[in-house]
Parts: C-alpha cells; sequence; structure tokens
C-alpha cells in the first residue's frame, strides 16, 4: 500500500477514536436504555403472552390441598395467600416465624432449622419453639413484582456497587455482597438478590425454597420434607416425593419474571415537595443503599449457570428498585444465618422501596407502621445517614416523606 495512503488510514483511525471518546465523554456514547414497564394492572411485562402470563398468576393463586402434597408442616395454602398487595405477587402483611441459639460466636438453627411453621395438617407435629432457643425474629412477605428484571442484573453490578460504598460515604456503609448456590444446577453460584437474607440468587431456587418451606411441597430441587422441631414427619406424609415434578416451580418462577415493575405515584412524585424530597434523599445519603436505578444485561445473555437465557422483555431495560441487594447491619439484624456465613447474622438485605407507598408493615419484621419509624429504627452502617435526616429541619422532613410515599 502506498505510504501516504498508510498514513492517512492511520490518521483516520486517530480522528475517529478521537471522535468515540469525546461522544463518550458528552454523554453520547449510546442511547439511554428503555424502561422497563411498570404498572399495577396485572398484565404481562412482554416475557410471556397475555394467555401464558394468566396461567402462571393461576398456579401461582392455586390453593393446594392434602392430596396434592401440601404440609405436613406448611405457612400458606397457595404463593399468593402472602404475595397479593395490590394485585398478586405484590407484598402483605403476613409474616414467617424463625429461632435458633447464639452461642456467643455462631449462629445454631433450632432444630429442624431456623423456620418454625406456623400451620400443620395434624396437630400432633404442631411445630412451636423449643427452650434455649432465644433468638427469634418474624419475616414480613415481600413483594415478588418487577423480579424478572432484578434477576437480570449482572453480577458485577451488584459487586460493584458493594465496592464503591465505602468511598461514597466515608467507609461508614458497607455492603456485603454473598454467592448463593444455584439449585437447578450442579454447583453453579451467583451473587444473590432474593430474600430478607439475600440467600438466592435465581427465581427458580427461590420458587422452590418457598414451595417446599412455606407450603410444604418437595420437588426436584428440594425433594426431601422439613422435619417437626427436627422429628420426622414421615407418618403424616401420604404423597410420594417429590410432589411437585417441578412444573409448579417453573410457573412461579416465570409468573414473576414476567410481572412489571411497581410504578411511581407519578402526581405526587412531581409535586413541589416531592421533587425536593426526592434531591434529599440523595443529599442525606438514603441512596448509598437503596439504589434508585439499575440496567438489566443484554438480550441471550445467559445466567443462572446456563439455566435461564435473558429475553427481550427483561433485557436491556432501566429500572428503579430503590435497593442494592446487598446485605447490611444497619441495627436491625434478627440474629438469623442462611446462606452468607456467620458474618451475615445480624445483617439484611436492603429493602427495595418500590411500592412502598401500598405496604401498612414495614422492616423486615414488619414491626414499623409508619415511615417516619422505619426511619428512626436504622442505625449500625446506616447512623450516617440518620443523623444527617436528624439534621433536616421539620419541612424538609415532610418533604423526603412526600418523596417516599410516592414510591
Amino acid at each position: 500500500m502506498n505510504p501516504l495512503r498508510i498514513l492517512l488510514v492511520l490518521l483516520s483511525l486517530v480522528v475517529l477514536s478521537q471522535l468515540l471518546f469525546t461522544f463518550k465523554e458528552v454523554g453520547y456514547a449510546a442511547a439511554p436504555l428503555p424502561e422497563a414497564p411498570a404498572g399495577f394492572d396485572s398484565q404481562s411485562n412482554g416475557m410471556l403472552e397475555q394467555v401464558a402470563f394468566d396461567q402462571a398468576r393461576a398456579t401461582f393463586e392455586e390453593q393446594e390441598d392434602q392430596d396434592e402434597g401440601l404440609g405436613p408442616l406448611y405457612n400458606a395454602r397457595s404463593c399468593g395467600e402472602c404475595h397479593a398487595t395490590p394485585i398478586v405477587g405484590g407484598s402483605s402483611q403476613v409474616t414467617e416465624l424463625r429461632a435458633g441459639h447464639f452461642d456467643g460466636s455462631s449462629f445454631i438453627d433450632h432444630p429442624g432449622g431456623s423456620l418454625i411453621n406456623d400451620r400443620t395438617i395434624n396437630a400432633t407435629i404442631a411445630e412451636t419453639i423449643m427452650p434455649g432457643n432465644e433468638v427469634q425474629t418474624t419475616r414480613l412477605s415481600t413483594s415478588t413484582l418487577g423480579l424478572g428484571f432484578v434477576e437480570a442484573v449482572d453480577d458485577a453490578t451488584l459487586l460493584d456497587i458493594a465496592r464503591n460504598q465505602p468511598a461514597l460515604s466515608g467507609g461508614r456503609i458497607n455492603g456485603t455482597a454473598i454467592n448463593v448456590p444455584i439449585l437447578e444446577t450442579r454447583n453453579g453460584r451467583r451473587v444473590g438478590r432474593f430474600g430478607w437474607k439475600s440467600q438466592h440468587g435465581s427465581l427458580v431456587s427461590f420458587a422452590a425454597d418457598a414451595y417446599l418451606n412455606e407450603m410444604g411441597i418437595t420437588s426436584p430441587l428440594q425433594p426431601k420434607e422439613n422435619s417437626s422441631n427436627g422429628n420426622s414427619v414421615a407418618d403424616y406424609d401420604k404423597v410420594p416425593d417429590p410432589e411437585d415434578e417441578g412444573d409448579d416451580v417453573e410457573a412461579f418462577a416465570n409468573f414473576m419474571r414476567s410481572t412489571k415493575a411497581p410504578p411511581r405515584d407519578v402526581e405526587t412524585a412531581n409535586s413541589p415537595d416531592g421533587l425536593v424530597g426526592a434531591q434529599l434523599f440523595q443529599d442525606v445519603g438514603c441512596a448509598i443503599c437503596h439504589v434508585t436505578t439499575m440496567t438489566t444485561m443484554h438480550t441471550g445473555t445467559t445466567i443462572n449457570g446456563g439455566q435461564f437465557k435473558i429475553p427481550e422483555a427483561l433485557a436491556d431495560k432501566t429500572f428503579h428498585p430503590f435497593s442494592d441487594f446487598l446485605l447490611h447491619n444497619v441495627g436491625t439484624g434478627d440474629g438469623i444465618v442462611q446462606n452468607g456465613g456467620p458474618s451475615s447474622r445480624n445483617k439484611i438485605r436492603t429493602a427495595p422501596l418500590w411500592g412502598l407507598r401500598t405496604r401498612t408493615r414495614l422492616m423486615h419484621d414488619g414491626a414499623s407502621v409508619t415511615i417516619t419509624d422505619a426511619l428512626l429504627r436504622h442505625a449500625g452502617e446506616a447512623t450516617y445517614v440518620i443523623d444527617n435526616y436528624r439534621a433536616l429541619t421539620t419541612a424538609q422532613k415532610n418533604q423526603l416523606l412526600t418523596f417516599l410515599k410516592s414510591l
């Protein structure tokens, strides 16, 4: 090739790279990602056709009976019993009970596991908290709406948030990301994001766990019945295990993946007080943990150990969960250890605030019934943020409250 032509080609490449760098610096590198569909309208987000979505929702709502494997120990007869506000899949006032013992260095599960089931098909095997298990807590049912978008977030996004938090807050806040088993794989793991302890990273795993622990129904992923205070319930279990071949678990997961994100109350959000409150939410430091915006991975990206390929309906979307899905010690820890190891004992996953205005009971235990009370319960890693909140004027606190009531 002519030397002059080679020089011109090289110069053109340099100019092109400079232009691309400039576009990136001023924000022109790529078009903004579209917003994830949001709404309390019981419509599919597009992952499933509406007919298939309605069928999956019906399975989610279906009341189980003993001849289908319900129990012998359980908390509810359907997913919909615990996830119903303001629509099927949402949150509720329903809690579960957990217990165990702390010996000064380690948490020890209550006999039979930390979950104490509230209901049974036979009074003989009803569970109670046994003596010596002084660690006791309730856990509020969380919303499952929009979780398909949460599942489609890259592990790297959550890890980056965890790494950046100390720098953002002068070292006072340090979220923990934990790698948890993906039950539908042999030995796959992923950053946890579902449940109060971020104990699951896939919605299939999450669904199988709930089917067993909340309804007492076994599946190929959770094939063994729970015990009653450590004692076998085999004499009361008349349906061969696994009681679900996996179809229901898949339907539960696909229903959650196909739900829309909880929407904002636009009128309140765009009110003068709501707009000021949104800025205060950032200034005070709430958004360090209650992360406002996340994005999902690209169409076709394979996750969950190769078991799920992100469809177009969930891919390349922006959504607003107001959570980092990390574990934090904010002074309200329940003392229970699940998949996070001993250091997670008093840590709780940051509660996603989307849909907050639909809830009457707050925090992991449901013990707070006002937003202000929930705010003031924060301590530990959140002390820095709550000190900033306490320093606000009454008017500013009301503006922040207006913003929170728009979520």
